[in-house]
């Protein structure tokens, strides 16, 4: 038995719970909403919590609305469009009809202002996802929440879990997502102090105002609330756009299950590494207390916060509280190990796709190619490829493909089961894809700001289609990354990173 505990921006008194929607029975008639959730985008005011802030949202929550689906069933989602351009609605990890991936200019055109789009599809493995908006900068602002898929017959035995949702936020506090990108598309000139040695340089692209836990700040955090020796699961989700957080309980080591939704064999460590779209599910057995759930964005010197609470007379930690775990041991995917059953098949053939920068320094290439004129990697059904991801730009790079999950090979034997995977500069990483999926998908970096500077291709399946509906990311009918240089350049930055 478990008990699920989501705290929102909307929902800040301790304890309170949004209501779930629960996934419906497979099976039933596709196209038809029936029962299941309304995601209503459309320009809202919310509260951080110290600040409220214009920006635009689902359901004017941020995130937005949990959904909850049984593994096998079918989530029913309605988009109903209210805001001044188009946009969609991407099932983030879910092995989806391609029809129903919200990938404008790949799978389906964007749905128009004033229009609807009904999700109709089926979740076939348990886990840890989220929903963003895949158009332009969007989803740097709140269209995002958590789809959380459980298993019928959970093995992992637990008293209670929390989700977790971490982000970065400038909306409506240093103008907006597509403001910010306008600046790093005019200058040539980035912050080069925002560096890790852990994730091999620069971080990011900027350092933004405020780093959120389920939409709060630090200054008025959310509160998880549970009692003294329950075992507790908690769900973390890395919605951010453009920063990877370094995740600790004060107090506490962690246990880590789950990598993208697939189960692991256990391994306790101190802290772990999450870079944007990934997701780590841990258990731990919670002291007395009021503890310090700890986010830092790497790199950049600000920390997401919030706090677990077994006992109401504990005095509240800081947000400046030190947390020692967060300099002691940090998880690897070299710890990590998939579930024999979910191990692929040896690959028949390998194909190398490599990460590069233009010497602009603001385009960012697969196979040195933009995403208005994409890498496409062709792959047949039933086919397992070994695809080595080869980083020769200098930054680090969260890779993620559509449609697909993929193992890790940390070595020719094991390694994780993903669909999002961190790549440091100059680094070489193995990944293994069973073609089971047919469709046009989307392979590109999760960090919004490279997406729409270029890094994005496509594996598909046989020969390419004639056309891609929508034919833009955008959703404006122009390409995402509107470049007019399209010579093959060496990817090295002068002066930059």
């Amino acid at each position: 038995m478990s008990r699920r505990t989501f705290v929102t921006g909307l929902f800040a008194a301790v304890g309170a719970v949004p209501a779930a929607v629960p996934g419906v029975a497979a099976g039933a008639a596709a196209g038809k909403p029936g029962r299941g959730v309304v995601l209503r985008a459309r320009p809202a005011t919310v509260s951080l919590g110290g600040r409220t802030v214009s920006t635009w949202a689902y359901n004017d929550l941020l995130p937005g609305p949990l959904i909850e689906a049984v593994a096998g069933g079918t989530v029913r989602a309605r988009l109903v469009n209210d805001l001044p351009e188009p946009t969609t609605v991407h099932w983030h990890g879910i092995r989806i009809d391609p029809r129903m991936d919200g990938a404008p200019g790949y799978t389906q055109p964007p749905t128009k202002p004033g229009g609807t789009f009904d999700y109709v599809f089926t979740v076939p493995d348990p886990g840890t996802y989220f929903y963003h908006s895949h158009v332009g900068m969007q989803n740097d602002r709140a269209l995002y929440g958590p789809l959380i898929v459980t298993d019928p017959r959970e093995p992992l035995g637990y008293d209670q879990e929390f989700t977790v949702v971490l982000d970065d936020w400038l909306d409506g506090v240093d103008g907006t997502p597509d403001d910010a990108l306008r600046k790093l598309n005019a200058s040539t000139e980035h912050d080069d102090s925002l560096r890790s040695h852990v994730l091999g340089g620069v971080t990011g692209e900027m350092r933004y105002p405020y780093y959120l836990v389920n939409g709060r700040t630090a200054d008025a955090p959310a509160t998880f609330v549970s009692r003294p020796g329950r075992r507790v699961r908690f769900r973390v989700i890395n919605a951010a756009a453009d920063t990877a957080f370094r995740v600790a309980l004060g107090g506490h080591r962690m246990t880590v299950t789950h990598t993208d939704g697939f189960p692991c064999a256990p391994v306790t460590v101190d802290t772990f590494l999450i870079g944007m779209g990934e997701r780590y599910d841990f258990v731990t057995t919670l002291f007395p207390g009021a503890f310090p759930l700890m986010a830092l964005a790497e790199g950049k010197a600000g920390r997401a916060f919030a706090v677990v609470r077994t006992s109401r007379r504990a005095a509240a930690p800081s947000p400046d509280a030190e947390v020692p775990q967060l300099n002691r041991r940090m998880l690897a995917y070299q710890d990590l190990d998939a579930r024999r059953s979910d191990y692929l098949r040896p690959p028949s053939r390998t194909v190398t796709v490599t990460l590069g920068m233009r010497p602009s320094g603001n385009e960012w290439t697969l196979n040195d190619r933009l995403a208005s004129d994409p890498y496409r990697l062709r792959v047949e059904r039933g086919e397992t490829i070994r695809i080595v991801l080869h980083n020769q730009s200098p930054m680090w790079h969260p890779m993620h493909l559509h449609g697909h999950t993929f193992q890790v090979r940390v070595n020719d034997r094991r390694g994780p089961r993903k669909d999002t995977v961190n790549l440091k500069p100059h680094e070489r990483l193995n990944i293994d894809v069973h073609a089971d999926n047919p469709g046009e998908w989307m392979f590109h970096c999760h960090n919004l700001y490279h997406q729409e500077q270029g890094m994005m291709g496509v594996l598909g399946y046989g020969d390419p289609p004639p056309h891609r509906p929508g034919m833009s990311h955008s959703g404006t009918g122009k390409p995402s990354a509107d470049r007019t240089d399209k010579r093959r350049q060496d990817p090295t930055r002068k002066g930059h990173h």
